[in-house]
This record gives C-alpha cells, structure tokens and sequence, in this order.
C-alpha cells in the first residue's frame, strides 16, 4: 500500500526558512503528480505546490509564488518543498499528497493538482510554526 511520510517540520523565526521531505513508497513513484497542502485547525485544507509527474510543471498557490519552490528527485522517490522568507501565516500543518492518473483532453494540470479531491494518497502532515 502507498506510504507517504513528511519531514522537515518545525519552528523557525520569521523571515526563516524550512525545506520539506515527503517520502513515498509502495507505488511507481514515477507515474503520480505529487503536490503540497496546508491545514490550520477549523479552516479548509488548503493548496500550496503541485509538480507533474515527470516535473516538467509546477504550480503554485498564489501565497506561495516567489517563495516556496516544489521539486521532485524520482530516482529517490521524493518530493521537496522549500519555503523562504516564512511568515507567521505561514504556520499550519503541511501535507503531501500523490495523484495518480493522466489529464482528459482540454484539462487543466492546474486545477488538477490545486484540488485536494483529486490525489489518492496523503502523508500523515509535519507542524511547521513560524514565530514573529
């Protein structure tokens, strides 16, 4: 069965950074679109980063363009997420998440792997929390 398990969480000051790991395993890692989420207790799940699966495209949450960088290493089957510049907005419980299938014809990548309805598989979530 496919496992996914974050690393790389923790606290760090404003205008710090952090780089995410998420491991997976079980799968043709190679074969799933992977992406980023975010959750703060009582709000929605809410999207960050998304990669192809041959990484070819990525695509960012607007509050996250210019600062998080998404990145995969198929041969190690994992995917990174470095954020600059933290915020205390920041602060949430981060999630990776693997889709697997292809695009319909006229489909759009990004609203693919901006929706958290479409990945069948999710890691377990790391604490970041930035302080001011």
């Amino acid at each position: 069965q496919v496992q996914l398990v974050e690393s790389g969480g923790g606290l760090v000051q404003a205008g710090g950074s952090l780089r995410l790991s998420c491991a997976v395993s079980g799968v043709a890692f190679s074969s799933y679109a992977m992406g980023w989420f975010r959750q703060v207790p009582g709000k929605d799940r809410e999207f960050v980063a998304g990669i192809t699966w041959n990484g070819d495209s990525t695509y960012y949450a607007d509050e996250a363009k210019g600062r998080f960088t998404i990145s995969r290493d198929n041969a190690k089957n994992t995917v990174q997420l470095r954020m600059n510049s933290l915020k205390p907005e920041d602060t949430a419980v981060y999630y990776c998440a693997a889709r697997e299938g292809s695009i319909r014809y006229g489909g759009s990548w990004y609203r693919a792997l901006s929706n958290e309805r479409e990945y069948n598989a999710w890691g377990q979530g790391t604490q970041i929390t930035v302080s001011s």
